[in-house]
This record gives C-alpha cells, sequence and structure tokens, in this order.
C-alpha cells in the first residue's frame, strides 16, 4: 500500500495546548518530517487551524490519535498526497 506523504487538516482546537505543543507532538510521530500548523480563526475558547504534516510515511491514525488526545476534533482532510512521489494539485475551471 502507497504511504502518505502530506496530509492537510482543518482542525478545531483548544488555546491550550498551544500551536506549539500540537506541531511538535505530530513532528515526533514516526514518518513525520515537518509540520506546519496556521491559525485562521480564534474564538473565546477554541482556534481553527490548518495542520500540514508530511513525511515519507505519516500514520493517519496517530495523527488523529494526537489531534484527539490534546483535545482537538479533525473537521476535515483538505488534501492527501500519497505515493512516491509529490504531485501537486493542478488548476482545474472550478478553480
Amino acid at each position: 500500500m502507497a504511504k502518505i506523504r502530506r496530509l492537510v487538516l482543518d482542525t478545531l482546537k483548544p488555546h491550550d495546548p498551544t500551536i506549539v505543543d500540537l506541531a511538535t507532538e505530530l513532528a515526533d510521530l514516526p514518518g513525520v518530517v515537518g509540520v506546519n500548523i496556521v491559525v485562521y480563526e480564534v474564538d473565546r475558547k477554541v482556534e481553527n487551524v490548518k495542520a500540514t504534516i508530511e513525511g515519507s510515511a505519516v500514520g493517519y491514525a496517530e495523527v488523529i490519535a494526537v489531534i484527539e488526545r490534546l483535545g482537538g476534533v479533525v473537521h476535515s482532510i483538505d488534501e492527501v498526497v500519497a505515493g512516491q512521489e509529490f504531485v501537486e494539485s493542478s488548476a482545474t475551471p472550478q478553480d
């Protein structure tokens, strides 16, 4: 089975733990080489973040387990790249 190379997740998380804590926990997972987390909306008790996780073999279940353990929930999977090479999305008429 092909390995996941990139996951982009729309995630809701509490203010605590911080995105620094979430990023470092995700970066410590086996097969992960980098994590980028961007806050795009802040509410009184929660933050909406876009989490991009890249690596040679990103474990989806392990990523979800970390997010949930830290009090977050995944709203949607916005991008997945799998296989031997990174394939970037192409522009389409809908864009």
